[in-house]
Formats: structure tokens, sequence, C-alpha cells
């Protein structure tokens, strides 16, 4: 059996824990080997554990060798690495060997820079690992409303209501009945965000050894709630209607997953929106090979252009009698990501089994939060149209901007969501990370969106940005697009130490 301290041979893993390494002073060797140095006292690399070669990362980090070899040196120097023949370059135990207790990544997780980018702000660079906007000007009138109107009565309610505040719930309900699925708040759970939703499901489905079939491509910071549970990730490739029912119907067959996760509505990162005859054709699958649904359906605030139409149903609107579906939802995208207000609408049995894990994880989610949620819930068609205009111009300017600076990169139009999904012809986008990041910004490589590392020619590219920001960000990617295409990637591994 492999030795665990083998882990970090592959570089694009050793890569994800040093973040934006680049943007510190002093020469580049320098900076790579500070770098290295804090993961080793934060515990993040142990004592005996082996480094890459240096070919190999420079690669992935698209620097020269001369340049790793140097941070190695310098490593040696402090006596914190030592290399032999046959052995490799490895920690050495001069390195305090980590504190009890786990680090909080995820073993062979997808997100994890995507995840530490939130832990440390996003400094001076340009961040495409989220795609977000300041709140809807209605989100203000309603909370000044609430202030006003309900603040006393709530302020003498006990604050505890695990499944969710009750006008909440049945505005939830009412939000699904108007989109043709009949629900009632003994359907809803209400939970902190979609991320908790998504949370509590894996709780309650998955065990270590579970199977989970994913879109792919699908989110690296969805996919490593699963990865987390110690699951097996089957990926099942979409087309221009969403998941592809002829390879979904076959890996239900050859692995038996316990969960289906889908992003029916604008999936992300590609913004397909998945057609009603595809929806009723995945339920109709699902039941009859027993596997429990999750659907994703928070990035339904924008509607492109190319969509045409209003969305489709939930897939929990075509579901037979005795399919499992659960149906999350969340106010992040649409109004605000303070509001961390998300929601779960399952069969009642399920929604009551989930109300134990809440309870268990925060008791309850805000009572304030929900009182504001349920002013705006009903009020997120008026919210969509009037961003409408906006975001549409910020995704033509994009558009225009690749163009004319990028020509060679190649998108569609999405159906829906805040990005584009873009193509880099014959590039491993992990190693144009690294050239962006030096260039100040900070991308969202393909590969950690597909579980088999497939994908990895593709970035997502957010045009909720402002707009001279959209135009110095594709300014910024252009100067790293020159750079790797006047040396290439193996060249660069070549070069000069920096």
């Amino acid at each position: 059996m492999e030795r665990e301290v083998d882990r970090f041979q592959d570089p694009a893993e050793l890569v994800e824990l040093l973040g934006d390494w680049a943007s510190a002073r002093g020469p580049l060797y320098r900076k790579l080997s500070g770098a290295l140095s804090r993961a080793m006292h934060a515990g993040d690399l142990h004592p005996d554990e082996r480094l890459p070669s240096e070919r190999d990362l420079a690669k992935m980090l698209q620097i020269s060798r001369a340049t790793v070899v140097a941070a190695y040196d310098d490593l040696r120097g402090r006596g914190v690495i030592d290399s032999r023949r046959g052995s490799g370059t490895r920690v050495t135990n001069a390195v305090p060997k980590r504190k009890a207790g786990a680090d909080g990544r995820v073993p062979g997780g997808r997100a994890t820079s995507i995840f530490q980018r939130l832990v440390d702000g996003p400094g001076e660079l340009i961040s495409l690992a989220f795609a977000v906007e300041p709140a809807a000007p209605e989100l203000g009138d309603a909370l000044r409303d609430l202030v006003a109107e309900d603040l006393d009565d709530l302020l003498a309610d006990v604050g505890y209501h695990p499944r969710g505040f009750p006008p909440l719930r049945e505005a939830i309900s009412a939000h699904y009945r108007d989109l043709d699925l009949p629900t009632v708040p003994d359907q809803v759970l209400v939970t902190t965000g979609a991320q908790q939703a998504l949370g509590l499901v894996a709780q309650m489905y998955l065990r270590a050894g579970s199977t989970v079939v994913v879109e792919s491509p699908s989110w690296p910071g969805c996919l490593d709630v699963f990865l987390a549970s110690g699951v097996t990730m089957v990926g099942v490739p979409l087309d221009e209607e969403g998941i592809r029912a002829d390879r979904l119907a076959q890996a239900f067959a050859e692995h038996h997953p316990a969960l289906l996760y889908i992003m029916p509505t604008y999936h992300n990162p590609t913004g397909t929106l998945m057609s009603a005859n595809r929806r009723s054709r995945i339920a109709t699958i699902a039941a009859r090979y027993e596997v429990p649904v999750l659907e994703d359906n928070a990035y339904t605030s924008f509607a492109s252009s190319a969509a045409g139409s209003t969305p489709p149903p939930p897939v929990a609107a075509y579901a037979p009698a005795q399919a499992e579906i659960l149906t999350v939802g969340s106010l992040a995208k649409a109004a605000w990501g303070g509001l961390r207000i998300g929601w779960v609408r399952a069969p009642g049995e399920i929604t009551e089994r989930l109300a134990r894990y809440k309870v268990r994880a925060d008791l309850a989610s805000p009572v304030l939060d929900q009182a504001l949620a349920a002013r705006i819930l009903p009020e997120l068609g008026a919210i969509a149209a009037g961003r409408t205009e906006t975001m549409r111009a910020r995704q033509d300017q994009l558009g225009e901007l690749l163009t004319d600076f990028l020509p060679e990169w190649r998108w569609r139009i999405p159906d829906g969501g805040s990005a584009l999904w873009v193509e880099l012809p014959g590039t491993d986008t992990r190693m144009f990370a690294q050239l962006a990041l030096r260039h100040g910004v900070e991308i969202v490589p393909g590969a950690t969106t597909d579980p088999t590392g497939g994908h990895d020619t593709f970035l997502r590219l957010p045009f909720t940005l402002p707009s001279e920001t959209l135009t110095e960000l594709v300014r910024r990617l252009h100067r790293a697009w020159l750079e790797l295409r006047r040396h290439g990637p193996e060249d660069l591994a070549l070069r000069p130490v920096v």
C-alpha cells in the first residue's frame, strides 16, 4: 500500500496548498521557498513527506526549473528538506509535527484554494473563485419594512425554529407551487445557505465508500462536501440539454450509487439549462434505479438572452410517486451572498430526518435573517428582472473583450448563470493559473471541476465584476497568455532563475 507521505508526488496537489505564493515580495525562488516553509510549519507538509521533482514542480508553477532548484537549495540550507538518491526530496524531522486535530482540508479535495480564498479574503488579486454581487436594492427596502413593522414581535419570539421560521417555510412552499411543484411547509427545511443543505444531505445519505454520481464538470466547492464523507465520485458528461440520460443510466447500473447530484437550472460552471424533457427522463431513471436525487437550483438568478424562456419546473415536479428527490434553493445568488438562507424541499419523511441533522449542526438558523428572507422571496422575479440589463451588458462586454484580446479562446453564450465557460485550446489551465496569479488574477482551473481531472483546458470567467474591473481582468489575462505563448510550458521550465 502506498504510504501517505508520498502523496505530494503530484505537483498539482502541492500547488493547491501554496495559494497565491507569487504575490509576496522578493526574488521568485525566495517567494517559493517561503511558501513551502509556511506550508511545512502550518502542518500541511509533514516530516518525511516527499516533494515533487524540480522539473515537475517548475512545469506546474510555470517557472524555470532553476528557480525551483534555488528554492529547494534554500530550504536545504535551513535544514527543513533533504534529498537522497532513489527517494527524492523529503521534508526533514526539523519541521515540527502537526498538532493534534485535523486541518479542515478535504483529502483529495477539489476546492482547497477556493475555500482558502474565502478565509484569507481577496487581497489585491482579481479573484474568479466566486461570482458575487452586492445586495439587490429591494433587500434594503425589505429590511427597513421589517424593522418598522415586525421587529417587536420577532424579538418576543423564542428564536428557535429548527425546521425553519414558519412564515418562511410557507413562503418557500408558495414559491414552489408557483413553479408547478406542489409543496406544503412540512416538506421544507430551512438551512443556513445552500452549502449547509448539501452538507446535511451528505451526512444523511453518504458513508465512507459510498458512490456519488455527479455532472462532469461540476463545482469544486460542492464536490468537496461529498468528498469529505470519503466517497467515490463518478462523473457523467453533459450535452446542450443537461446531464446525458443514457450515460446516467449506465452509471447507475454499474456503480449503484447512494446519491445523484445535479444542477439543472443554469448549471455551474457551464451555464446549461436542463430541458423539461431531460428533467423528466432523469426523474424516471432515478426512480427506476432507486437512486435519491439532490437537485441544486441555487444559480437561478439570471437568464441569458440565449435561454429564450422561463426555466422548466424543478426535476422534482416530474418525479414518479416512488422517486426520492431533494430540491435545494438559496437566496445567496438571487438577492445577496450575505443573506445566508437556503432550504431543502423533499418528501416529508426525508425533511423530518434532515431536521435532526440540522439541530445537531446549529440548533436553528437566525430568525431575523429568515424573516427578511420571507419578505424578499416573493420579489425574486422582480429582482432578477431588475438585474437582467446590467448582467447582459457585462456578459456582452466580457465576450467583446475576449474576442479582441484573446481570440484563440472559445466559449458559448450560456443559457444563464453568471459566468462564461471558456476553453483555452491545447492548454492545461492549472499551469496557466500559475502565470495568471503572477499577473494578479486567481482562476479556477477546469480540472478541479471534474472528478477525473478532465476539462483541464477550461476555466470559468464570471461577468459579475464591475465594468472597469472586467476590462482590467482581461488585460491581465492577455498578458499572462502572451507570456505562456511566448515561452510555452516546457520552455518556461528551462528559463533561468529569477
